[in-house]
């Protein structure tokens, strides 16, 4: 009895206990683990709900999977803001990936690691490097891409074991999807104690965000050095979030990588048309109340709602985490007041976004150009040049690439330079896709393609380049994304990307000509010579 009441006193007053690091005898090792049924690969860590084990990576990176951090919503619970988790008595393990939220997976890029699917998908992931100095290490909560239909915390490419061995605590957070964690509803406002819906899945990161100022300091983390990140709708959460009064006051930097929740990416609608989105759908489900909305299977519900045209997945300007457009919040410095680090890919969709199945000549771009700006096809085309069938190329796939997620990146960049006074860092990033394996199954690319496409720096930014082994990965790709790793790392760390053996990445300043970073087989800075593009974008896109 005396060696169970030491071990589980040691389990409760120590953030991280290793069993493989204590001191006891060999002898006495196997009695502890076997009498408490910790594993010695295996770490501790109190949390304000309980006790979770995860197990040791490397021999010096702790990792927990699946921990809840709200409680499943599942029953009354769908559709309403994420609840406290229920306590739990002795140690959770946490050592597998929790469920995936509802999707259809329609991205053929991912793949996950998870339990299964279900709306029960509140949980998050932990990695914890080793800390011998025993100081508050920075913290990077990451939120997977996907347009909000998609994704999950399990996926390789977003991995946090290469960012937490340059000292960084590392998260991936899973939140609600599609319908489940979008749709507005009349009787879903009057039951708010806030008056608001909608936003479902942008409170659950919020929910998130809270956890982690609860909990990450018994992770080794600092919960006032909180950097978010994301890719694509990650990206674009992470400018909800910091637009958001619920979260803005949570964190000490922003990474956004290729999005903001600015037109024309995935703008929020207002909550009178969240409403009515709402209506439309239960009357086609023939609910006649919320309680019957409640009552259909989350694989019923799914099926109906990823329909063509059946629901429209958007955030509302709710008053309550959104009280006004994120435009209108960055434009009046009310968003947070943190260093920024974002941009772009090169090639984020290819020239068939722009002119669908027709040949990239002259001809055929003209044509488009007068289909989509009637009155301002030449202002366009003085904008995006062509004059051969490999200028209409890039050219096409450079205002495809502005019109679907370059611009409103752009957007986000320009309006926290205006109106912050924390460093603001721009990138473009270049890399090509490397050769295909020889046994890999996808159709070879485009010849007339290049650049690198919407979510493929990913695998780069975080270190994980072998989780795809879609790819032949080369000595180049390697070193690229050892350098965007190392500059991400240091950007979590001092708000500051770099550092000792990399380019230097040039802050954006007010009143001069702007310059960014392009991470490429040579990567250097540039400065910035088609803005104009997007300040013509703006003319367009800020009427809407």
């Amino acid at each position: 009895m005396r060696i169970i009441h030491l071990l589980l006193t040691a389990i409760l007053l120590a953030p991280i206990v290793t069993t493989a690091q204590t001191s006891q005898t060999s002898s006495t090792k196997a009695k502890s683990a076997k009498l408490s049924g910790i594993s010695k690969f295996s770490a501790i860590v109190k949390t304000k709900d309980g006790l979770v084990e995860g197990t040791i990576e490397r021999s010096t990176i702790r990792s927990f999977k699946g921990i809840p951090f709200a409680a499943p919503p599942i029953g009354e619970s769908r559709w309403k803001e994420p609840q406290p988790v229920k306590k739990w008595v002795g140690i959770k393990k946490t050592t597998q990936f929790g469920n995936n939220a509802m999707q259809k997976k329609p991205f053929g890029d991912m793949g996950f690691r998870s339990s299964g699917m279900s709306e029960d998908c509140l949980y998050l992931n932990v990695w914890s490097p080793e800390n011998k100095l025993k100081e508050k290490l920075p913290v990077l909560v990451y939120f997977y891409g996907g347009g909000y239909v998609a994704g999950d915390g399990s996926e390789p490419r977003y991995d946090g074991e290469k960012m937490a061995l340059k000292g960084v605590v590392t998260l991936t957070v899973n939140y609600r999807l599609g319908v489940f964690g979008f749709m507005a509803h009349p009787e879903l406002t009057k039951e708010s104690t806030h008056h608001s819906s909608g936003n479902y899945g942008l409170m659950d990161q919020n929910a998130a965000l809270k956890w982690v100022q609860a909990n990450i300091a018994a992770f080794g983390g600092d919960p006032k050095r909180v950097t978010i990140a994301g890719e694509s709708a990650g990206s674009i959460s992470v400018s909800a979030q910091m637009a958001s009064p619920l979260s803005k006051n949570l964190i000490a930097g922003a990474i956004g990588e290729s999005g903001a929740m600015i037109n024309p990416t995935l703008a929020p609608i207002s909550l009178e048309q969240g409403e009515k989105n709402g209506v439309a759908l239960s009357q086609k489900l023939n609910a006649n109340a919320l309680v019957d909305l409640r009552k259909i299977s989350s694989l019923d519900l799914l099926e109906e709602t990823t329909k063509q045209g059946s629901f429209r997945t958007a955030a509302t300007i709710d008053g309550y985490f959104l009280p006004k457009s994120v435009t209108a919040i960055f434009e009046a410095g009310e968003q947070a007041n943190v260093p920024l680090l974002a941009g772009w890919n090169s090639a984020e969709v290819p020239y068939q976004a722009l002119l669908g199945p027709d040949t990239p000549t002259v001809e055929n771009y003209q044509k488009k150009l007068d289909q989509l700006y009637t009155g301002q096809a030449a202002d366009v085309l003085k904008l995006y040049p062509a004059t051969t069938q490999q200028q209409v190329v890039k050219a096409a796939t450079e205002l495809a690439s502005d019109r679907f997620i370059s611009y409103s990146t752009w957007k986000w960049l320009d309006l926290h330079l205006k109106t912050a006074n924390k460093p603001v860092y721009r990138y473009l990033f270049s890399k090509s896709k490397p050769k295909l394996k020889a046994d890999t199954n996808l159709s070879k690319t485009n010849d007339l393609a290049t650049g690198a496409p919407h979510a493929f720096e990913i695998e780069y930014a975080m270190g994980n380049l072998h989780s795809n082994p879609t790819y032949a990965w080369t000595a180049d790709d390697e070193r690229i994304s050892g350098q965007m790793l190392q500059y991400f790392a240091n950007f979590v760390k001092n708000g500051n990307p770099n550092g000792r053996g990399l380019p230097e990445w040039p802050e954006m300043k007010k009143g001069t000509s702007i310059k960014y970073l392009n991470l490429d087989i040579n990567t250097k800075q540039e400065e910035a010579k088609d803005d104009a593009r997007y300040r013509f974008l703006d003319s367009i896109y800020l009427k809407h």
